[in-house]
């Protein structure tokens, strides 16, 4: 045994803390009147930070929207995203399109952004929060909805709009494995 690498066995991969937080994340829709702390979001923010990012371009910026009024202007503007009306915070997720620079025109904004969103979604799971993504971009009315309310330069394009809060326990995680979705090759 000596020398040889460890492998750990199918089980014992899924006993551990990331894979049960990726497992337990759940699009939450339903929260509590229970305040979540500057802390709590700055934790998430950093989560997004560690995204992958295309070159290294870091091509996002994060608006932490917290004023009642913008939530339930949000609220009833966005379609999906009905549930900002209980929640206490938000963060919407943009591209900033100088930061992607020549690079804007592949999409890899869109890419880096959506990877940014998914580590703040796990780490809102991690630390107990719920969060949903509700989608402003690609959708012209959506888009212009985030930009006309949070006052965003031209250069800041809204990816999407994630309402953050402390569950209910109404949303439950789903089994997602197809193995029809799989090709060995």
């Amino acid at each position: 045994m000596d020398g040889e690498p460890f492998v750990a066995n199918y089980s014992e991969r899924y006993e551990n803390e990331t894979l049960e937080v990726i497992h337990n994340r759940k699009s939450v829709r339903h929260f509590t009147n229970r305040p979540v702390s500057k802390e709590q979001i700055e934790t998430l923010l950093k989560a997004g930070m560690a995204a992958p990012t295309a070159v290294n371009r870091q091509p996002w910026v994060f608006y932490v929207v917290t004023k009642r009024e913008t939530l339930d202007a949000l609220s009833e503007q966005l379609p999906y995203a009905k549930m900002l009306s209980q929640t206490q915070v938000a963060i919407v997720v943009c591209g900033d399109m100088e930061k992607a620079g020549n690079l804007k025109d592949e999409g890899y904004w869109v890419h880096d952004c959506a990877a940014a969103t998914e580590n703040i979604l796990l780490a809102a799971e991690s630390i107990g929060l719920g969060a949903v993504w509700t989608a402003s971009y690609p959708y012209d009315d959506r888009t212009k909805a985030v930009k006309k309310e949070l006052n965003l330069p031209e250069k800041h394009i809204p990816l999407n709009v994630i309402p953050v809060g402390y569950p209910t326990g109404e949303d439950v995680p789903k089994n997602k494995w197809k193995a029809e979705n799989v090709i060995w090759q």
